[in-house]
């Protein structure tokens, strides 16, 4: 006997159907969908739902915002211009995409983003903002995800779990099922892989592929910050291996193929750590008084053969890490620190550019070329320096800065002093072409035996350190220029730098003027003018690490190219990187194709080398954020043993949630929270970059000198919170 049922039991709606079906067919939008696989994707199959589809969809039809391509298919009606650009997160989830369509960036709000991440490419239309009028985006497909891994904290629960992860820039936690935790324990630092976001899980899904250790730990953190950018901190085995098993001995038979230069005298100028050298110089003075001068380069391209696993190792790497503690180098130390370094009375195997010229610097011969060489001597920057600033033009009989004691060769000494003559008269005729001159100070850290700082030294450039940077560029410029004027046109790998935005130039204006320093932005050659005057007139004040971070920062970003557009930097119609291949991968191709020319071979395919720049342009910006963080981390290390100090610091930024402090002593910066200035209610002056108290008008603005002491170090977040002790005229 059945039993009679009570009531006829009523189906409930698909809720949202229209947006939901339309969000659907849209996103793919070149597909066909029939009622079957629209049910499919919403996850319902009984009778009730497929006729709600149904019905929504002949609705749909009927208004036309969908078409029935096919008997039973349809496709959505597209009457908006769709674009594609590159999202920048902010921390709070919202964005702005970068769209070349755009004069401005496109504003994104959180609901809008439809779990598009930071850097992802994605499309978009775009609409008026209703309150002001400008525009506004909504994503509509990920096109390509920047990046599948991330670093974070993993949170262990029963049957799941979550890395949070270390960038404020990803917004969701990540949920990682329970058997993909790779045995990690909780509070592990972990690197996971994104694997899917499925359409209404709120987070990605991901599983843990390293557990790096305890959240705080020296090595921990290093290796977050590589992991972070997906840069490696050990070769593979197979690499090592093939490394090992090169011939790297000097062979008569291969010193038949090349320019004898043993006898040339040579010796190369480094700083005094440095472990692998990858150039050299030469000098003699010829007898019809021309000086022949030689930049001797590693050979890389010697070893490194192309299709092996060693080459496609040093592709993928693109280039050497330097980070706080250590070098993540691209090639194995048997070729970096042993084969391909001019090490002092050794002979080796390197690619040479010869120049002959007179005392006004002008080239009157040039030769290209591999070469066997000798170096003589091995000089710290410090050594030659000191060479340098001799009034007697004669140095102390023995020199022990590198570690080592050397008894100089006056002949040495006199080649020093006269390449740092030419060198000098080059880079002025350098900054008369517009050539901008950037000596930004470095942060550098004296680290104990465990890798603790224990003190901060501020690096710059010396005059030694600029006769190398001449010689070099003059190197890379005359190796692009002999490529770059040869017809018909060979394909070659630049490094190119275009001029600055103007509205940036404005920016700046407007900031250093606070200072009292005005620019000229007439035109190129008075905005080149005006930046040298400016980072002149800064020079040992306080606000000079700031106004060379926004003088930086208004520069166009360097990058590799085949396509030539000159280096507005450097004032040079034609550059090329070609003196650092045992750290950079671009210098390698650009060795590989030199000579692929000098012995008369055809163009190399322009669209295979310029996928080839684009990768190592992208790996060069990856490094230098590592470096970037890297240092940042060290500086908060330093900052946690001094948690009771006062330091006098610059106002270096200014925002609504407060005011950021550059140290002068260390130049470590932190942040001082509007909400921890309790003296009064402050609020962000976006036209004079200030802070100002509603009820005493104190006005903490861009440039001023403030006293703050330590509040917060995160070595995790690698963020500095600073507490704000008032201005330092008023704490002296």
């Amino acid at each position: 006997m059945t039993r009679k049922r009570k009531g006829k039991s009523k189906n409930k709606g698909i809720s949202n159907l229209t947006n939901t079906i339309l969000s659907i067919l849209k996103k793919e939008r070149t597909k066909t969908f029939n009622y079957k696989q629209i049910a499919a994707k919403l996850g319902v199959n009984d009778a009730s739902s497929r006729n709600q589809i149904i019905k929504k969809l002949r609705d749909l039809q009927g208004k036309q915002e969908i078409e029935e391509v096919e008997r039973g298919k349809f496709k959505a009606v597209i009457n908006t211009e769709y674009h594609i650009g590159k999202l920048d997160l902010a921390a709070k989830g919202n964005g702005y995409i970068i769209c070349e369509d755009f004069d401005d960036d496109v504003f994104v709000s959180s609901n809008n983003i439809n779990k598009a991440l930071h850097d992802d490419e994605v499309e978009f239309y775009v609409y008026k903002r209703r309150n002001r009028g400008k525009l506004e985006g909504e994503i509509t497909n990920i096109i390509k995800r920047a990046k599948s891994e991330y670093v974070g904290v993993i949170q262990l629960h029963d049957n799941y779990a979550f890395v949070i992860a270390d960038s404020n820039k990803m917004y969701k936690d990540i949920f990682i099922p329970i058997n993909k935790t790779f045995k990690a324990e909780d509070g592990d630092k972990v690197l996971v892989k994104l694997e899917d976001w499925p359409e209404k899980a709120d987070s990605p899904y991901g599983k843990v592929i390293q557990v790096l250790g305890k959240p705080g730990e020296h090595n921990t953190e290093i290796h977050a910050i590589l992991a972070e950018y997906g840069l490696p901190h050990e070769f593979p085995f197979e690499v090592e291996q093939f490394a090992n098993q090169i011939d790297t001995s000097i062979t008569e038979e291969e010193i038949a193929k090349r320019r004898d230069m043993r006898k040339d005298l040579t010796f190369t100028i480094d700083p005094k750590d440095a472990k692998d050298f990858d150039d050299a110089l030469s000098f003699e003075v010829l007898e019809n008084g021309l000086y022949e001068i030689g930049i001797h380069i590693a050979d890389v391209s010697h070893y490194l053969q192309e299709g092996t696993v060693l080459d496609d190792e040093a592709y993928e790497r693109a280039t050497s890490v330097y980070l706080v503690d250590r070098v993540v180098p691209m090639l194995p130390e048997v070729l970096s620190n042993n084969a391909c370094s001019l090490r002092p009375h050794e002979e080796k195997y390197t690619f040479s550019a010869v120049f002959q010229m007179n005392d006004k610097c002008e080239i009157k011969n040039e030769w290209f070329g591999r070469t066997v060489t000798y170096s003589d001597a091995r000089f710290a920057y410090e050594e030659a320096q000191a060479i340098i600033e001799s009034e007697t033009n004669t140095i102390p009989a023995e020199v022990s800065l590198t570690g080592k004691t050397y008894q100089t060769d006056q002949k040495i000494a006199d080649a020093i002093l006269k390449m740092d003559e030419l060198a000098k008269k080059m880079r002025s005729k350098r900054m008369r072409s517009g050539a901008i001159s950037f000596d930004k100070v470095e942060v550098k850290f004296n680290l104990d035996e465990e890798a603790n700082p224990i003190g901060v030294f501020f690096k710059t450039s010396q005059d030694a350190n600029k006769l190398i940077e001449e010689f070099m560029l003059l190197a890379n410029r005359k190796v692009s220029e002999f490529v770059g004027k040869q017809s018909p046109k060979k394909t070659f790998i630049y490094r190119v730098h275009d001029e600055p935005d103007e509205s940036k130039l404005a920016t700046l204006q407007t900031v250093v003027s606070k200072f009292g320093y005005k620019l000229n932005l007439k035109d190129r050659k008075s905005v080149s003018s005006s930046l040298n005057g400016l980072l002149k007139d800064v020079n040992g004040k306080k606000e000079q690490n700031l106004v060379d971070t926004l003088t930086i920062r208004t520069m166009s970003k360097a990058e590799y190219t085949t396509h030539n557009i000159g280096h507005y930097g450097l004032a040079f119609d034609y550059y090329s990187h070609f003196t650092s291949p045992i750290r950079r991968y671009p210098d390698v191709m650009a060795h590989r194709l030199l000579q692929q020319y000098l012995d008369g071979g055809k163009s190399a395919n322009e669209a295979i080398y310029e996928e080839k720049c684009q990768h190592s342009s992208n790996m060069e910006n990856l490094a230098t954020k590592a470096e970037r963080d890297s240092i940042k981390y060290m500086q908060i290390r330093f900052m946690e043993d001094h948690k009771d100090e006062a330091f006098v610091g610059v106002i270096s930024g200014v925002t609504d949630w407060g005011i950021y402090v550059e140290i002068i002593s260390n130049k470590c910066e932190g942040m001082v929270s509007v909400r921890d200035m309790k003296d009064d209610h402050y609020a962000f002056d976006q036209d004079q970059y200030a802070m100002v108290g509603r009820n005493s008008s104190i006005m903490y603005q861009l440039g001023d000198e403030v006293v703050v002491k330590v509040k917060n170090t995160d070595l995790v977040k690698k963020h500095l919170d600073f507490t704000l002790l008032g201005k330092a005229e008023e704490s002296i």
